[in-house]
């Protein structure tokens, strides 16, 4: 724990402040970031097993985004699906002199159930040179951790939740898409499943809209600022 500690404490010091974005980061970049580098982290799983109470859900009718799961803790837990042996995301480099301001609002936004760990990156460009990264994860012993689901179910969830950042089925669909940009091979077959039975569900009409009773109600929708603060992962 202390060496936890001493690490929070001077993570970026040297002007090597790199955070690591496996969800909605990838496609919504921190602020005052000056390099962006793509490529994969190892030895976790991402899992859509995160509550969501703030940004694609509500308190009342909370949504699901992606979290990180140690690969060690995902072999002992029953899951529907297969691991990819790499988690694509992108790294993003924060100058010195914006570091604490960054840290401000990332801690800001990272408030429901994500915790700071640190994780080696390994650069598409240059797999010879990790980078060491911070990353938010909602570890399983968080609240808003909800562990393995049945897909059909997670997809139906999905489809019908929708908080002050949209709709749930936005951050699912767009984190495909910024997968697939990463580079060959950057997909994720949890992603890509959810959104085929999306896809599914939708073509046969059997998930309401996001009017349905308790979901939507009383949001305050935020606007092209704010949304860009979102930070979930």
């Amino acid at each position: 724990m202390a060496d936890h500690s001493q690490q929070l404490a001077t993570f970026g010091a040297n002007d090597d402040f790199w955070l690591f974005g496996y969800g909605s980061l990838i496609w919504k970049p921190p602020p005052h970031f000056d390099v962006r580098v793509e490529g994969f982290i190892e030895g976790y799983v991402r899992r859509f097993w995160q509550a969501s109470e703030d940004h694609r859900g509500t308190p009342e009718a909370p949504g699901r985004v992606v979290t990180l799961i140690d690969r060690a803790h995902w072999e002992t837990l029953t899951d529907h699906h297969e691991p990819t042996e790499r988690v694509w995301g992108a790294a993003y480099h924060i100058p010195r002199e914006k570091v604490a301001e960054v840290r401000e609002y990332l801690d800001i936004r990272e408030i429901n159930g994500y915790s700071i760990q640190f994780t080696p990156f390994i650069p598409s460009s240059d797999p010879t040179t990790p980078i060491q990264t911070l990353v938010y994860i909602g570890l399983p012993s968080n609240p808003q951790f909800l562990g393995p689901q049945d897909p059909d179910a997670l997809a139906a969830h999905i489809l019908k939740s929708r908080g002050p950042s949209g709709e749930n089925r936005e951050y699912l669909f767009q984190l495909e898409e910024a997968l697939r940009g990463l580079g060959e091979g950057s997909g994720d077959a949890h992603i890509t499943d959810l959104v085929a039975r999306c896809r599914a569900i939708e073509a046969r009409g059997v998930v309401k809209g996001v009017e349905e009773k308790g979901v939507g109600e009383g949001l305050h929708t935020v606007g092209s600022t704010d949304e860009q603060e979102e930070v979930e992962k």
